[in-house]
């Protein structure tokens, strides 16, 4: 028989994984020994820390990240042809959203392969629900340009749908959270509907959403702070 392929859930930078990731889902990551992760240090650190006699050392890892040759992809498979139990690991929240984890994915369902996403937090629905914005049409766009004149550009082109009642959520690198702020209030209309959820399921959570000629009278700091933002009519 092939083995499974889970899709672990990891904390959002809560130390209290417990309030976001429930205990039969704990168990079933507690009883697998080999992993493909994103970052190895940040995956060991969480293993250790939903349980602190983890036997890191006689477990595997195996890395997947924005550098990894997907041609490698077929080699970490071979383990679930095999029979064995594979965890797939982001460093933040649930893989394959704005994670590299998607083609391993992809590829399980190519074989054959089961694969099982285990239920934890997700920093951009639950800023979803939690803005008021359209829940029923919305539009996870990921990361937008960085050069500033192309951004502007795209910001204008997301406003513009979210005009038609499609929310429109997008993410940074958080040590680039406060410039892509300021060109959101540079580029948007001043009636239109801007929120911004910071630091997610942690104690300096702040989920705000208003009109972007209010949130120009007060910018908020979130340099170097996870953030998701939805644009709405």
């Amino acid at each position: 028989m092939k083995g499974t392929l889970y899709l672990i859930p990891v904390t959002l930078g809560t130390e209290k994984y417990t309030h976001v990731i429930p205990e039969d889902v704990i168990l079933s990551i507690t009883g697998l020994r080999l992993f493909i992760v994103e970052d190895l240090r940040s995956a060991r650190r969480f293993l250790r820390l939903i349980d602190k006699n983890f036997p890191i050392d006689d477990s595997e890892f195996y890395i997947l990240n924005e550098h990894t040759n997907n041609t490698i992809l077929e080699t970490y498979l071979s383990n679930l042809e095999s029979g064995r139990d594979i965890g797939l690991m982001s460093e933040a929240g649930l893989p394959c959203i704005a994670d590299p984890g998607a083609p391993l994915v992809r590829l399980a369902h190519k074989k054959s392969i089961r694969v099982v996403p285990l239920t934890g937090p997700s920093s951009i629905l639950l800023a979803l629900i939690a803005s008021g914005m359209n829940g029923q049409q919305f539009s996870f766009k990921g990361y937008i340009p960085i050069k500033r004149e192309e951004r502007l550009k795209a910001i204008k082109e997301l406003e513009k749908e979210a005009r038609s009642g499609i929310s429109q959520i997008i993410i940074e690198a958080p040590y680039r959270n406060q410039k892509l702020l300021e060109d959101i209030l540079t580029g948007c209309n001043p009636e239109t509907n801007l929120c911004i959820a910071v630091d997610i399921t942690m104690e300096s959570e702040f989920i705000k959403t208003d009109r972007i000629k209010v949130w120009r009278s007060k910018v908020p700091v979130i340099n170097k702070r996870p953030a998701i933002f939805i644009i709405g009519n």
